[in-house]
C-alpha cells in the first residue's frame, strides 16, 4: 500500500468522528485521576493494584492480576481496579505508594485503604478478596487460545499450505519461556478469528524428534510456516505484544491490534478500488453495469481478500436498492451495535462492513492533498486532486471539515467553522488556519464534505 493510501485509509475513518470498534470489555478497571473516587469508596469493596509501566513485577503480576479481574467480573459487590502511577501521579502519592506494585484493598464505602501483603498469584488474591469482601467467588479457569501441538497433529496443522502458523518451540523448565508465556496467549487470543492464521507452540523437551527436526537448539524458539514456505522461517523479531501482532499482520495480511479488534483497515481490498470509484460516482442506471464488473473482479480474489469481497457486493447492492443515503445511514447504525454487548465474531462482521462502507463515503466525498512546510493554503487550494473528488466539497467548502494528519494515524483535532477558517491541533499546540495562513510544519490535510 502506497504512503498515500495509507494516508487516505487511516484519514477516511477518522473523518468519520472516528467510528469505534467493538471491544470486549476490560474485566479490570482502569482508574484515573478522574474516575477514581467516583468508582472506589462507593458502594462496592475494591481492590486496587497501583503499577507502572515499566516495573518488571508488575508485569509478572499482570496475568495473575487478569485472571482475578476474570473471576470477579460478575461479582457486583467487588471491583478490581488498577491505576498506571506514571500517567496519574496524584492518586498514587495521595495513597502512599512508592514502590510497584502496591495493591490496597477499599471496603465499601470508605477511602481509607489496608495494603495487600500476600502473595502475588491469582489463588491468594482471590482468597483475600473473598475474606474482605465477603464472597465466594472461585478462581476463573481462562481457555487458552494457543493450539497445543504435538506429533500427531503437527503436520496436519502446521504444513497446512491454506494457514499461516506461528509455533513457539518451548520446554517447561525454562525461564524464558514462562516469562513469554502470558505474551504468547495474548499473541493467540488476538488472532483466534482469523481463520487462516494459527498462533500454536509445542514442548520441545517432550517431542525430541521435532524439535531436532526444525533445528531447535534453545528454548523458546520461534519460527514461522507461512502458506508459501512449509519448510519454516526463523521468528528474529522482539517479544513484546506489539511486536508479534505487527509481525502476523504484515506476513498475513490481517489488520488486528493487540486486543484483538480489527484495525480501520481491516477489509479493504485494494484490486477493488478502481471499480469501487466508478461505482460510487455512476448513475443510478450506470451503477448496474458497474455492479457486474465488481462481481468479475471480486470472483478473482482469493483467500480473506474474497470474504471481503464478498461484503463489498452486499453492500453494493443495497446502495442500488435503499439510495444514495445507505452508506451513511448504515455506518450510524453499526455505529450503535458496536456500542452493545455483542460477540467477537459478530463485531468483526460489523467493522468490516462499516470499514468498507467509510471507504466508499471517503471516495464518494473527500479528498486528500499534501502539504510541505512553507507552503500556501490559498495556493494549495488552487491546484487540488482531479474535479470528481472537489466538486461536492467546492459546493460547501465553507461548511467543510478540516482534519489535520502528522503521519501517525490519528486525527488531532478539528473544528468547523461558516468561512473557511479552522482551528487544528498540532500535538498539543493549536494553529489557527484559514486560506491565508502559511503552514509552517510539513503535514498532510485531508478535508470531508459535512
Amino acid at each position: 500500500m502506497t504512503r498515500r493510501s495509507q494516508i487516505r485509509w487511516a484519514c477516511a475513518t477518522l473523518a468519520l468522528l472516528l467510528l469505534s470498534s467493538a471491544a470486549s470489555a476490560d474485566d479490570v478497571v482502569v482508574l484515573t485521576e478522574e474516575n477514581f473516587e467516583k468508582e472506589v469508596g462507593q458502594d462496592r469493596g475494591a481492590l486496587v493494584e497501583f503499577y507502572a509501566p515499566w516495573c518488571g513485577h508488575c508485569k509478572k503480576l499482570a496475568p495473575e492480576y487478569e485472571k482475578l479481574g476474570e473471576s470477579f467480573k460478575k461479582a457486583k459487590s467487588i471491583l478490581i481496579g488498577k491505576v498506571d502511577c506514571d500517567e496519574h501521579k496524584s492518586v498514587c502519592s495521595k495513597y502512599g505508594v512508592s514502590g510497584y506494585p502496591t495493591i490496597q484493598w477499599f471496603p465499601k464505602g470508605s477511602l481509607e485503604p489496608k495494603k495487600y501483603e500476600g502473595a502475588r498469584s491469582a489463588e491468594a488474591l482471590v482468597e483475600f478478596v473473598n475474606n474482605e469482601g465477603g464472597t465466594n467467588v472461585k478462581i476463573a479457569a481462562i481457555p487458552s487460545s494457543v493450539v497445543v501441538l504435538t506429533p500427531d497433529n503437527f503436520d496436519e496443522l502446521v504444513l497446512d499450505e491454506t494457514k499461516d502458523v506461528l509455533v513457539e518451540f518451548y520446554a517447561p523448565w525454562c525461564g524464558h519461556c514462562k516469562n513469554l508465556a502470558p505474551t504468547y496467549e495474548k499473541v493467540a487470543s488476538a488472532f483466534k478469528l482469523e481463520e487462516d492464521v494459527i498462533v500454536a507452540n509445542l514442548d520441545a523437551d517432550q517431542h525430541k524428534d521435532l524439535a531436532e527436526k526444525y533445528d531447535v537448539s534453545g528454548f523458546p524458539t520461534l519460527k514461522f510456516f507461512p502458506k508459501g514456505n512449509k519448510a519454516g522461517e526463523d521468528y528474529d523479531g522482539g517479544r513484546d505484544l506489539d511486536d508479534f501482532v505487527n509481525f502476523i499482520n504484515e506476513k498475513c495480511g490481517t489488520s488486528r491490534d493487540t486486543k484483538g479488534q480489527l484495525t480501520d483497515k481491516a477489509g479493504i481490498v485494494e484490486n477493488l478500488e478502481t471499480v469501487v470509484k466508478e461505482f460510487v460516482t455512476a448513475s443510478s442506471e450506470e451503477k448496474k453495469a458497474v455492479y457486474s464488473r465488481m462481481e468479475e473482479e471480486v470472483e478473482k480474489l482469493k483467500g480473506s481478500a474474497a470474504r471481503h469481497g464478498k461484503i463489498y457486493l452486499k453492500a453494493a447492492k443495497s446502495c442500488m436498492e435503499k439510495g444514495a443515503d445507505y452508506a451513511n445511514n448504515e455506518i450510524q447504525r453499526l455505529e450503535r451495535m458496536l456500542k452493545k454487548t455483542i460477540s467477537a465474531a459478530k463485531a468483526d462482521d460489523f467493522t468490516l462492513k462499516k470499514n468498507i462502507l467509510a471507504e466508499w463515503l471517503w471516495i464518494e466525498r473527500g479528498f486528500l492533498f499534501s502539504t510541505a512546510a512553507g507552503e500556501n493554503y490559498g495556493e494549495i487550494a488552487n491546484n487540488l486532486p482531479p474535479p470528481e473528488h472537489v466538486v461536492p466539497l467546492v459546493r460547501s467548502i465553507g461548511t467543510a471539515k478540516l482534519k489535520l494528519y502528522d503521519g501517525n494515524p490519528r486525527v488531532l483535532k478539528a473544528f468547523t467553522n461558516t468561512s473557511v477558517e479552522f482551528i487544528v491541533g498540532l500535538g498539543n499546540e493549536y494553529l489557527n488556519l484559514d486560506k491565508n495562513s502559511t503552514i509552517t510544519t510539513a503535514h498532510s490535510l485531508a478535508v470531508l464534505e459535512t
